[in-house]
């Protein structure tokens, strides 16, 4: 399998003819959705989720289709059968991606500010995007998408999150409003100048490609 990064908190998978696009919002070049066989949705924030986007590759591509929660499908309404409601628990056939999905809410980010639905997909039992969230699936993990900034987190949530995980290896999503500076410093606690976790950790800049 390839992972690429296309920008954010946004990934494809490829396995031969077959790419599976995740969370591709407004910080993601629309190009991401080129030649999608599916699209996976973890939650409703806009930089995972663009709607009038995805409508408009759902348009050009009559065979696309959507797994995301429920407040998501919402703002899909109208395009029928080709979103799929799916929530924690749930064991899924996607474009022959076999896709198992954890968690239910979005991290906190303030007691007073409600808390969303967010939802994280394991892909073929090796590669696992939580969303926004921290969640720790009950089955093992290869490679960990690990959320490295947001308003909700702080590098040691982030420390512990990895330790817990435990995957095989780890690379950095969610960094799209670090500057340089920004993701050195964190990248550097999540590595070498941090309290070490079992999991190698690194950055893919947007575009770049690693083997799984």
């Amino acid at each position: 399998m390839e992972l690429t990064k296309h920008g954010h908190a946004c990934v494809v998978l490829r396995d031969g003819d077959r790419r599976l696009v995740i969370d591709p919002g407004v910080f993601t070049d629309p190009s991401a959705l080129d030649g999608a066989a599916a699209v996976l949705v973890t939650h409703e924030h806009p930089d995972h989720f663009e709607p009038q986007r995805l409508r408009a590759a759902m348009d050009a591509d009559p065979a696309l289709e959507v797994w995301t929660n429920k407040s998501v499908a919402a703002q899909l309404e109208g395009v029928g059968a080709r979103v799929h409601v799916v929530g924690n628990g749930d064991a899924v056939a996607v474009a022959g991606f076999d896709v198992h999905v954890h968690g239910e809410l979005h991290a906190e980010i303030h007691p007073e500010i409600p808390r969303i639905a967010n939802i994280g997909f394991l892909v073929d039992g090796q590669v696992f995007h939580p969303g926004d969230a921290l969640t720790v699936p009950d089955e093992p993990v290869a490679t960990l998408l690990l959320p490295m900034h947001a308003p909700w987190s702080r590098t040691a949530d982030l420390i512990d999150y990895v330790r817990a995980v435990h995957a095989d290896q780890a690379f950095a999503v969610h960094d799209g409003l670090l500057n340089d500076a920004g993701l050195g410093v964190v990248a550097g606690l999540l590595g070498q100048r941090g309290p070490g976790t079992p999991t190698p950790f690194s950055r893919l800049a947007p575009g770049d490609t690693a083997e799984l």
